[in-house]
Order: structure tokens, then C-alpha cells, then sequence
């Protein structure tokens, strides 16, 4: 099969990175980065002195995966890479090619080397290829025929064979922030040249908002979205896109709040006490209003997490697990399917028992320090490591726990000042319960009065 020139089209898509997108291209085509300084987001890998800066500056390429959410800039950072070591760039789409292509496609590479010029092989969803797909990458990448970027949205861990990990540097992006996100749309909004410029067009601030949230980090959809609402301005002859267009043109609704407002602290605050309530009917429904509204699903799991330890507390253990294995989870698997763990995380606190008692343990302790200041460690709880210690009495009379009967020693461990003080008062709730019969069992705490 013949093969294409150098700056034309290839089986496995564009060739080189230099290449201009065609006038009619979406618009997030078209405005993809042209170099290291055009390119929005991810600092912690592009900012100044940061380690993939460093590397293309310096020309000491080797192969990559990026990984990270869709529209975090995976692509456009590859071909930033290839333009600025004037390689040749292959996109190769895991997806669609297999490994007859992928040989075409080292054919190609090899004839490139053989006129001078490097390349860089890209492989969208790098994470689709099956294992004997993976291990034909690895001679070329090691051979240097190649130099290797893939890219997933899924953890290079489990989807990537050991070796060819081995062989790669794994970067992460993250989504991109919303000030990010308002300089990519700004951008696209004010370019004459490959965006939206020529059209005179207007973004209220409202919608410009309601944009960014419902980006949710993604540089591809939020220009989707804006070049939808464009074209629809211009088949209706306006020039300012409203937040009504913005709606119409994501297919969603704004349920939005200010999250500075009043609002957004109502929503919240339902949330929170019908949890404390054990209502999870309407745990559910404050909870999908605030994610629906544009909230950070991680702020949504922090508040659980607060709840378990504060409302829930001992009364279930367990809840606090929870709210953390439900903050992870969508961490991990990000939106939407993250709603489906903090749902459950939802309705696990909601018809959990309840008790606040370490909470208040700790607000009345928290008081004590305040009004008696840095009061000293009794001498019996001081280690004795030398033998002057041991002279003035540290550590005298410790009774060790373990040596006791049912575990109960004498001594107290507060400052003699609060000796007989009790800030922790369990409840009988749930498994608090069984903390109540232990304290019980012991007759009375270390430090109480005799009779």
C-alpha cells in the first residue's frame, strides 16, 4: 500500500504536528495549542522548571502515558511535544487500528529516521490494546524507532503490562481548573484567527459560570458547548450568548446556586441535617441537588466524611470508613459515576445511629486546654530513659495496663488540676452501647475519686 507524504493525512490520522486544522474543524480542533506557551492547564507538569517543561526544553524525549480525564489536554500536549522537537507525529488510534497497522505505522517511522527526522507514535486509548498489542510496541520504543506517548483515562496500573510500563515515564493530568477552563474559553471567544473572534460574540458572566461547572474540568466539552451556542446565536442573528443558550446548548439545565450565596449554604445545610435526621430520601435529594448544581462531588464527600465522625461517631464505626472508601472512590472513577458511591455512602450515614458524643468530648477538652493553658505531665506518666529521671520520679508508680486485672489501672492521666474531669460521655446508641457496659465493667475511670 502506498504510502502518504510526510504532510499529508496517514492511515492512522494526521502525521505531523504542524499541520494546520482544516477552517471547518471543530472548534476544539482548531484551537489546540501550537506550541509549550499556548498551552492551558496542567502547571505541575508545563509550568516553569517542572519536569515535562524541562524535558522538552532540554530535547531529552523518551517515551510517555499521560493519563488523565478526558479533555485534560492529553493530545494537544503530545502534539506540543512533537512540534517542539520538530518530530514526525503519528496519531494512532488504539480503537480503531490492530497490529498490522501499527507495523505500517513503524514501517513509516523507520523511513523517517532514514531521511533524519525522528517520531513520535501517539496512541489514543493506549488502554484498549490487548496484551500482545502492547508487548509489538515494545522493541521499537526500545529500539528507539519510536518514541512512545500514550494516553488513558484509565489507571496505567491495571491496563498497562508491566514491561512496557517499565519502559515509560507516567505523567498525570488533572482536570482542568476553572480558571483554566475561563482562559480556554476566553481564548476561543477572542482568536480571529482559529476561534470564535470574527463573530463579535458575548458571553454573560452568568453563563461563562454556568460553563466552567458544567465543564467539570473538560477543555473539549467546554468548547463543544460554546461553539454549539454560538452557531445557534448566529442562526438566530444575536450576538450575546446568555445563560438560556448555554443551557439550551449543554442539553442541562442550570440548578445552580452562588456558592458564595445564601443558597448554597441552604442546600448544604439540608443536606447535613437530613442525614442527622436518618431521612435518606431527602439525603438523596440534597445531595443530587448540590452535584447537579455544579458542586465538587470531593467537597460533597468531605461533608460526608465530617458527618460520619461528628454525627454518626462511635455510635458506628464504621461510618467513617465509609465516608472515606466513598471520598476515594470518586476520586478515583470521577464523574458521573461517582454519584453511585456517594449515594451509598448517603444512605449509609443516614440510617447509621447516631451520636455525637466524641465530638462534644472533644469540644469540652478543647476548652480545657484553652482555659488552663500548657498545664505539666504528672510525673508517673513521664518516661525515665535516664537515671536522673529516674531520681526526680519520672515514670514512679506507672502502672502498666496490660498487668492489671480487666486492664484498669489506679492512676490517672490527666494533670492534677483535671483530675475526676469526664469529657467523653457515651451514649447508648448503636455500638456505643457496648462502650457504655465496658466503662461499666471497670466500676469507674483512672482518676475518679475513691469512695
Amino acid at each position: 500500500m502506498a504510502r502518504a507524504r510526510s504532510d499529508q493525512p496517514t492511515l492512522f490520522g494526521e502525521a505531523v504536528a504542524d499541520s494546520a486544522p482544516a477552517a471547518d474543524a471543530p472548534l476544539a480542533e482548531r484551537m489546540r495549542p501550537r506550541d509549550l506557551d499556548e498551552f492551558i492547564g496542567q502547571g505541575h507538569l508545563v509550568g516553569e522548571g517542572r519536569l515535562l517543561r524541562e524535558m522538552i526544553e532540554g530535547e531529552r524525549l523518551h517515551s510517555l502515558i499521560l493519563w488523565g480525564p478526558p479533555g485534560s489536554g492529553k493530545t494537544s500536549l503530545a502534539r506540543v511535544i512533537a512540534a517542539s522537537a520538530k518530530a514526525h507525529f503519528i496519531l494512532f488510534s488504539a480503537v480503531l487500528s490492530g497490529v498490522k497497522d501499527l507495523r505500517e505505522a513503524i514501517e513509516e517511522a523507520r523511513a523517517e529516521r532514514r531521511r533524519g527526522r525522528h517520531t513520535i507514535l501517539f496512541i489514543d486509548e493506549i488502554h484498549r490494546f490487548n496484551k500482545a498489542q502492547q508487548d509489538a510496541l515494545l522493541p521499537h520504543a526500545e529500539a528507539g524507532t519510536v518514541t512512545l506517548i500514550g494516553a488513558t483515562t484509565e489507571n496505567p496500573s491495571f491496563e498497562i503490562i508491566a514491561p512496557l510500563l517499565s519502559r515509560t515515564s507516567v505523567l498525570v493530568l488533572e482536570p482542568l481548573a476553572p480558571d483554566d477552563l475561563r482562559a480556554l474559553i476566553e481564548r476561543a471567544l477572542t482568536d480571529r484567527q482559529r476561534g470564535l473572534g470574527e463573530r463579535g460574540l458575548t458571553l454573560e458572566p452568568a453563563a461563562l459560570d454556568f460553563l466552567v461547572e458544567q465543564s467539570h474540568g473538560d477543555g473539549r466539552a467546554a468548547l463543544n458547548i460554546l461553539e454549539t451556542a454560538a452557531d445557534l446565536a448566529r442562526r438566530r442573528k444575536g450576538s450575546v450568548l446568555t445563560l438560556a443558550a448555554l443551557e439550551e446548548a449543554a442539553q442541562h439545565r442550570a440548578l445552580r446556586y452562588d456558592k458564595a450565596g445564601d443558597e448554597h449554604y441552604n442546600v448544604v445545610s439540608a443536606f447535613i441535617k437530613s442525614m442527622r435526621g436518618s431521612d435518606p430520601d431527602a439525603a438523596l435529594y440534597w445531595m443530587m441537588r448540590m452535584l447537579d448544581a455544579g458542586d465538587d462531588p470531593l467537597f460533597v464527600a468531605r461533608r460526608m466524611v465530617i458527618f460520619a465522625a461528628e454525627d454518626v461517631g462511635l455510635a458506628d464505626p464504621q461510618a467513617l470508613c465509609v465516608a472515606v472508601a466513598a471520598k476515594d472512590a470518586v476520586d478515583f472513577v470521577g464523574m458521573p459515576e461517582g454519584r453511585i458511591p456517594l449515594a451509598e455512602a448517603a444512605v449509609y450515614l443516614a440510617t447509621a445511629p447516631k451520636s455525637n458524643s466524641s465530638y462534644k468530648a472533644m469540644l469540652a477538652a478543647s476548652a480545657d486546654v484553652t482555659q488552663h493553658g500548657p498545664l505539666p505531665v504528672p510525673l508517673h506518666l513521664r518516661n525515665a530513659p535516664t537515671s536522673l529521671m529516674k531520681q526526680l520520679g519520672y515514670g514512679r508508680g506507672y502502672q502498666y495496663a496490660h498487668d492489671q486485672p480487666a486492664q484498669t489501672v489506679q492512676h490517672a492521666h490527666l494533670p492534677d488540676a483535671l483530675v475526676g474531669r469526664h469529657y467523653y460521655e457515651p451514649t447508648i446508641n448503636g455500638a456505643e452501647r457496648a462502650i457504655v457496659e465496658r466503662l461499666e465493667r471497670a466500676a469507674r475511670r483512672p482518676g475518679d475519686p475513691k469512695d
